[in-house]
């Protein structure tokens, strides 16, 4: 994760010393009711793919957007399964603001009965606390507080809550592209992705590819007839060997094979082998590269009549730097610095659905990334978001529907 220096954006910032109180007053308010919504939210399953929990979480957030004024539809996430929640809150102004995170996790049934929500010295625990549960919590509490101060000079604020992220939001990712195209600005509430759960905001992701690699051997007994058969392991382990190097340092681009299969029984030659792997870069011309190289590689074949086959298919693009992400974060670290806290921006190596977000072609809207608490641990049983910054997370939030809701879109 690299620091990435800012420079001036599409919106006008106006530094303050210190905080509107207002503001801070209602946003102080919202701390508890925020961690009991998080609770209830982590202590419901909602895997990717686990429909039981994700309606049950569908018709939790279907009432409180609904019980805040919006108008809610629910989108098929088919691949997967669940519905893409979108709620919208019409306003007086005439900027429209796309709020968007998850609401799956990557914990199978039966984990929030056995981690439920606790905290412990000043940490909240439990399966999806920060990835993505607790972004779900500061949009619904941000909206909360506009609601409190009478606040609706925006002029549509879209909520985009979607049930399978962790899997590529391959039944929502259209959607996403369709609603945030005619967006002023996305803010994307992922949990912060910084070193030692450091206060940040993302301005840049890498992109996801999904590598595969399949050889086809002959079987034979192992034992009576060997050399009849075509071993498709030791193919597809030569194979390995030989693609290692299919990153670029220079560029940070890396393939990690992580998936292998092969063989059904101890004493027959296995006809039939596989491997996945993952990408991740920063240059779009990576794709092209890696599956030329790779097919040019995979022609040297350790045994004859094997056949190999490499794929690669395309997931998440990434968030290239862009002027208008780098200026919606200068906006955030000056709003921080009303708090007198210091906000970093930073690069990460995972692949976000702010991606989806954001429109290469015509470098709009504008996407900021990681509004949601500071935690870490992110994916494991230790996963966890800092108690501390809820109000911090909160204020930032609403200080920037705000501001963006008066932004002058000709500066």
């Amino acid at each position: 994760m690299l620091a990435v220096g800012l420079a001036y954006g599409m919106f006008a910032v106006t530094a303050q010393a210190a905080p509107q109180q207002d503001v801070y007053d209602a946003v102080e308010e919202q701390q508890q009711p925020l961690l009991d919504t998080l609770a209830t939210l982590v202590n419901i399953d909602s895997g990717t793919g686990f429909i039981a929990g994700l309606s049950e979480v569908e018709a939790l957030l279907t009432e409180r957007l609904e019980a805040l004024g919006a108008e809610v539809e629910a989108h098929p996430a088919e691949t997967y399964g669940g519905n893409t929640l979108v709620g919208r809150l019409q306003g007086s102004g005439d900027r429209n603001i796309m709020l968007m995170i998850h609401y799956d996790t990557v914990f199978g049934e039966g984990a929030a009965e056995e981690r439920p929500f606790r905290i412990e010295d000043g940490r909240a625990y439990g399966p999806g606390v920060g990835d993505a549960k607790g972004g779900v919590a500061v949009i619904l509490h941000s909206l909360e507080v506009l609601q409190t101060l009478g606040f609706d000079d925006y002029g549509q604020l879209t909520v985009v809550l979607n049930p399978d992220e962790e899997k590529g939001s391959l039944g929502s990712r259209d959607l996403i592209q369709q609603l945030s195209a005619d967006q002023d600005a996305v803010l994307v509430f992922e949990p912060t992705f910084s070193e030692d759960a450091a206060d940040a905001v993302t301005v840049v992701t890498k992109g996801i590819n999904y590598a595969f690699l399949e050889v086809s051997g002959r079987a034979s007994h192992a034992g009576g007839a060997p050399e009849e058969g075509r071993n498709a392991v030791m193919e597809l382990s030569h194979q390995l060997l030989q693609l290692g190097d299919l990153g670029d340092p220079d560029k940070e681009t890396t393939l990690n094979w992580t998936i292998v299969e092969g063989g059904t029984k101890r004493n027959i030659i296995p006809e039939q082998a596989r491997a996945e792997g993952d990408m991740r870069y920063f240059d779009s011309s990576e794709y092209e590269r890696v599956l030329n190289e790779a097919n040019d590689i995979i022609a040297n074949q350790l045994i004859e009549d094997t056949e190999v086959e490499f794929r690669l298919d395309k997931g998440r693009p990434p968030l290239p730097p862009n002027p208008e992400t780098q200026g919606l974060a200068e906006q955030a670290q000056q709003i921080y610095q009303e708090l007198d806290r210091e906000l970093q921006a930073v690069e990460i190596g995972g692949g976000t659905d702010a991606a989806y977000a954001y429109h290469a072609d015509s470098a709009t809207p504008a996407v900021l990334e990681s509004l949601g608490l500071v935690g870490g641990r992110f994916h494991s049983d230790e996963e966890f978001v800092l108690v501390d910054s809820v109000v911090p997370r909160l204020y930032l939030t609403t200080r920037m529907i705000m501001e963006l809701s008066d932004a002058d879109p000709e500066s």
